[in-house]
């Protein structure tokens, strides 16, 4: 046997959505609402499956629209790729879903507790590891519930599953292993077959129960998604190599900016500690050298002092290198 992938929209609502296999639906809620008890005993479906020939060929609701036995409106969906805003739009459809209980006329008393099942082939939640979380109205004091249900949002991340078929051991177990491995499956596992629902569902499931319009319409979405997932890898490669281009470039802006501005602080540094040095060398010498030529100058003036006891002006400036000024002056 050859299963079709319960995770595309033709799959996921040929299975669950089919009028006369209700019961299908009803234990997989069980398995996900509610532990397994069967809380869930009858249900109407308000969307059913509809045959490619007589849905267009092409089926325009991605959900499922439920009421239970008690009135509470369950809405399952099955999402393949996150897209922006996702969580939000949840919380939209939901808070929709309720309001549009009331007609002209009706009393907030008819309104019925709206029950949102996603479950997303992609980790919605990567904080914690639990599959299958879920999320109502609660005191902020002590988690007490609200008094009414209202509103109550479960969600089933299939790629956290990772249980083989022999570690299955409850009925949420079941149906994620069906949910996550049908395409791989060549038979109807044992412990499956003893599930009447879910024995019901695989035959469903079944390549070799479709007729040409459901093969065609299921190979058609399979393709949508592989251009799908060929187009996000494409766009992924590409963003990526831009921002390696961007990283590269900015990388090297800022390296020649931090090479210049070192470079100019180093550059600095040495200028001042080769001009301090030299500064000192030429301010030791040209001190020396005046000092030595004062020297020079003195010993003369106490030459001249000593001949001008015998000599005239004229001679003690011609033997000593004075000036006749200088001599002049250190007569007087």
């Amino acid at each position: 046997m050859n299963f079709i992938d319960t995770k595309t929209d033709f799959g996921f609502k040929k299975i669950f959505a089919s009028e006369g296999h209700e019961g299908i639906l009803i234990s997989f809620l069980n398995a996900l609402l509610y532990q397994g008890q069967p809380t869930i005993e009858s249900l109407e479906i308000l969307n059913p499956y509809l045959s490619p020939a007589i849905a267009g060929r092409k089926e325009t609701c991605l959900d499922i629209k439920a009421r239970l036995g008690d009135g509470s409106l369950v809405i399952i969906e099955m999402q393949l790729m996150k897209v922006k805003a996702f969580e939000k739009r949840i919380v939209y459809n939901a808070a929709k879903s309720y309001t549009l209980q009331l007609g002209k006329g009706q009393g907030y008393n008819s309104l019925k507790p709206v029950i949102a099942l996603t479950l997303t082939d992609f980790v919605l939640f990567p904080d914690h590891d639990a599959v299958v979380s879920s999320y109502s109205f609660r005191s902020d004091d002590d988690g007490t519930p609200y008094y009414d249900p209202i509103l109550r949002l479960v969600f089933v991340e299939l790629p956290k599953f990772h249980k083989s078929l022999e570690n299955l051991d409850s009925l949420a177990d079941n149906w994620l292993y069906f949910m996550t491995a049908a395409p791989d499956l060549q038979d109807i596992p044992d412990p499956m077959g003893q599930i009447p629902a879910m024995e019901d569902a695989m035959i469903m499931a079944s390549r070799a129960n479709l007729n040409v319009e459901e093969l065609e319409s299921i190979e058609a979405e399979e393709r949508f998604w592989m251009d799908q997932a060929g187009i996000l890898q494409l766009a992924t490669e590409q963003a990526i190599e831009r921002g390696v281009a961007q990283g590269l470039e900015q990388g090297l802006q800022r390296g020649v900016a931090q090479g210049l501005e070192r470079g100019l602080e180093r550059g600095l540094e040495q200028g001042l500690e080769r001009g301090l040095e030299r500064g000192l060398e030429q301010g030791l010498e040209q001190g020396l050298e005046q000092g030595l030529e004062r020297g020079r100058q003195a010993e003369k003036l106490e030459i001249a002092r000593q001949l001008l006891r015998v000599m005239t002006v004229e001679e003690v400036a011609q033997i000593t290198g004075l000036t006749v000024t200088d001599v002049e002056t250190l007569m007087e």
